[in-house]
């Protein structure tokens, strides 16, 4: 009989083909959907804060308190590094911590903490303190106390469900829950608009309301909905900075993980970093160019139930591959709108929000399963180092894909302004359509014989519970 493609990690007596699971009993021992929407609350706050923070921070710190633009741009360089840097830190120490607490929770504890003071400091800032110095210091502590939930809290998602498609049920209530953040940070500022346009402070006060005050509730729900699962009998591990590194960089698959989720992130900030040039300048419609982005994530709310139903009934990888050809067939349609082409337009945007982020939750629920087989072939638990790692894959994204699509369009003679040549003008719109459909189909060669299915899975949690049940 063949074996699956990590057999090898397994003895004799568990060496034996595993069934798939049933969809219908991944519910059996798993959350109740109230008490995991409780647990994934914490997404509405941080996901809320990431818009506020790169629109509204920078513009009013130099309108209202008169930082330099340069100053500013090397503070928040600054907090990025440190911020990328943080990440696999808080990971590596909370697979460390053993506390009467748990593993994550005093962590996300303390971050909450931590990130709920510092969102006061940046978004109430005080007139008489605001220097480089305090913008820093708050962004600082903001990027930690960030760390400190995020990363934590996603490694314990990753352990709440020891089942395949167990793990991607708690992924998508945690994307359904950053889609509903997004959303209202995103409709809160247009309405203020409407009331009162201009008054940059008072939508800075705004977002940051929103954040502290869904922050609090969240932050219990979360501490509190669920029990940690059991601390691995295997004791913590100690390791350098470069002993960490070279963990990673030897596990394949997770590499190919976040190789994957990189360049699916990228193409996403090719779309958000043009959307607004397409709409205006291509377009002629300056009245939607933030109702197109609007559009996209109102449907996008629907796109988590949608695609956790699909990666059930198909698996993972499978349901990757679907939502990545997908998309890039929706960005292809793109070639395909002209000037004063609204409804298809409309139509290709709405079809956007539908497969938002499709990938990308497969992708998450995959770097679980990924440290499962990493603790049975090494016998140490690194799910939080490798969620730090996987969420470093979403903060170069982005990099990469500004880095290519601004410098792209300006080479074929594009200036966001309204004296531009027909040729400056298709060249936006062939970025714009092929740089986002270029990478999805990237992301799908990738993983597309990525082993790790559920039958494998499965062969590995039965060989990881005989280990675990056998006294050291």
């Amino acid at each position: 009989m063949a074996t699956l493609p990590y057999a090898d990690y397994l003895d004799d007596r568990t060496r034996q083909r595993a069934r798939p699971e049933d969809p219908a009993r991944v519910g059996e021992g798993e959350p109740s959907r109230l008490r995991l929407t409780g647990f994934a609350s914490i997404a509405v706050p941080i996901a809320g804060a990431g818009l506020p923070l790169a629109l509204f921070v920078p513009q009013l710190y130099a309108t209202q308190f008169g930082l330099s633009l340069a100053t500013i741009g090397f503070i928040f360089l600054l907090g990025r590094i440190w911020d990328v840097s943080a990440d696999p830190l808080v990971g590596a120490l909370s697979d460390r911590t053993r506390s009467r607490f748990g593993r994550r929770r005093p962590w996300i504890a303390a971050g909450g903490l931590l990130f709920g003071l510092s969102s006061a400091l940046l978004f109430f800032p005080p007139a008489a303190l605001v220097t480089p110095a305090y913008l820093g210091a708050a962004l600082f502590f903001f990027y930690l106390g960030w760390s400190m939930i995020e990363i934590p809290a996603s490694a314990w998602a990753g352990e709440l469900s020891r089942h395949y498609h167990g793990r991607t049920r708690v992924v998508s209530y945690q994307a359904l829950l950053r889609a509903i953040g997004l959303l209202a940070v995103l409709v809160l500022p247009t309405i203020l608009d409407q009331v009162e346009p201009g008054n940059g402070t008072l939508k800075l006060q705004l977002v940051g309301g929103f954040i502290i005050a869904t922050l609090i509730p969240s932050l219990a729900l979360t501490l509190f909905s669920v029990p940690e699962p059991p601390v691995p009998a295997t004791p913590p591990v100690r390791q350098s900075f470069w002993r960490a590194t070279s963990v990673i960089f030897s596990d394949r698959l997770l590499l190919r993980v976040l190789a994957s989720d990189a360049v699916v992130t990228a193409g996403q900030s090719i779309r958000a970093s043009l959307i607004v040039f397409f709409a205006v300048w291509y377009m002629g419609l300056p009245a939607w160019a933030s109702g197109l982005y609007l559009l996209q994530f109102i449907f996008g709310v629907a796109a988590a139930p949608i695609w956790l139903r699909i990666g059930t009934l198909i698996g993972k990888r499978q349901a990757a591959i679907c939502g990545e050809i997908a998309q890039a067939a929706i960005n292809i349609g793109l070639l395909f709108v002209f000037p004063g082409g609204l409804p298809l337009l409309l139509a290709l945007t709405i079809a956007q929000g539908l497969t938002q982020g499709s990938g990308n939750l497969m992708l998450r629920a995959m770097v679980a399963d990924v440290a499962d087989a990493h603790r049975l072939r090494t016998g140490h638990d690194r799910t939080g180092l490798f969620f730090s790692v996987f969420a470093l894959s979403a903060k170069l994204g982005p990099a990469i894909g500004i880095g290519i699509a601004l410098p792209l369009i300006a080479w074929l003679g594009f200036a966001a302004g309204p004296y531009n040549s027909p040729a400056a003008l298709e060249g936006l719109k062939t970025v714009f359509a092929l740089g986002p459909a270029l990478a999805h189909i990237i992301a799908t060669l990738i993983i597309w014989r990525f082993p790790l299915d559920e039958a494998a899975h499965a062969e590995i949690r039965r060989a990881l519970d005989q280990r675990d049940a056998i006294p050291a």
